[in-house]
C-alpha cells in the first residue's frame, strides 16, 4: 500500500483502501477463514501470478489451515477461478468502470478518461499490470477453465467498451471495442517496460482513432 498525493492509502489494483473494504463484508467467525484465504489470495495472486504462487503461500498468508483452504475451494483451480471473479469485481466493475463514469459525463470523453485513469495507476508504486493478460499467458490450453474464464473476462472489459462507443454514436462498436482494448493493453504492457507516460501515449493515439470515426471532440475533451 501507498499514500497518493491526496493522502488516500491505495492498492496495487489502483482502488483506495476505502474502495476496497467496501466491497469484502467484515471478517466473521463464522466465514470458516474463506474470506480470509480469499484475501490472502487476491494479494498474492494479483501480485505474484496465479502458476508461481502456491496453495502453502496462500495458507501462510491467510493464518488458515490447508484444510480450511480446500473445505471452501476443492483445488487450486477453484481458487484461481474465485480469484478472477474477485479481479473483476473489484477493478473491472467497482474501479475502472465506476472510475471512468465519475470522472466523465460526455462518452467520448469517458472512453479518453479510461487513459487518465490508467496513468494515475500507472503511477503508483504498486502498479502490477494486468492480472487477465498475466493469467492468458500462464494457461495456454485454450480449454482449461481458468483459461476460459479469463478470456471471458476480457471480454467483459469490451462489453463496457461496447456500451461507451454506441453511446458516443459509434458505429460497430464490437470492432471499435477491440481496437481500444488493444489500445488499453499495450499501454499497460508498456507501463510494465517502464514507460511511465504509456496512458497519454495511448490516449493520444485513441484521439485519432475516434476522429477517424467521426466523433467531435471539441465536447469530449476538456
Amino acid at each position: 500500500m501507498n499514500i497518493d498525493a491526496l493522502g488516500v492509502e491505495t492498492v496495487g489494483d489502483g482502488m483506495t483502501t476505502k474502495q476496497r473494504q467496501s466491497t469484502n463484508q467484515p471478517l466473521l467467525a463464522a466465514d470458516g477463514g474463506r474470506e480470509r484465504t480469499m484475501r490472502a489470495a487476491y494479494e498474492l495472486f494479483s501480485r505474484g501470478g496465479t502458476r508461481t504462487v502456491g496453495v502453502d503461500a496462500v495458507v501462510a498468508r491467510a493464518a488458515v489451515a490447508k484444510m480450511t483452504l480446500y473445505r471452501h475451494f476443492p483445488s487450486k483451480e477453484d481458487l484461481v477461478l474465485a480469484f478472477l471473479e474477485r479481479r473483476e469485481q473489484l477493478w473491472t466493475r467497482e474501479w475502472l468502470a465506476a472510475e471512468v463514469v465519475r470522472r466523465e459525463s460526455v462518452p467520448a470523453a469517458r472512453l479518453l478518461a479510461i487513459f487518465d485513469v490508467f496513468s494515475d495507476w500507472f503511477q503508483t508504486p504498486e502498479f502490477e499490470g494486468c492480472t487477465f493478460i498475466q493469467v492468458l499467458l500462464e494457461y495456454t490450453d485454450v480449454t482449461n477453465p481458468v483459461r476460459v474464464a479469463t478470456v471471458a473476462n476480457l471480454e467483459n472489459i469490451r462489453g463496457f467498451l461496447r456500451e461507451l462507443a454506441e453511446d458516443a454514436g459509434i458505429a460497430d462498436t464490437d470492432s471499435f471495442a477491440r481496437q481500444w482494448h488493444i489500445l488499453m493493453k499495450g499501454s499497460i504492457i508498456s507501463a510494465l517496460e517502464g514507460d511511465s507516460q504509456a496512458a497519454m501515449r495511448a490516449k493520444e493515439m485513441g484521439t485519432l482513432v475516434l476522429r477517424h470515426r467521426g466523433i467531435k471532440l471539441d465536447t469530449a475533451v476538456s
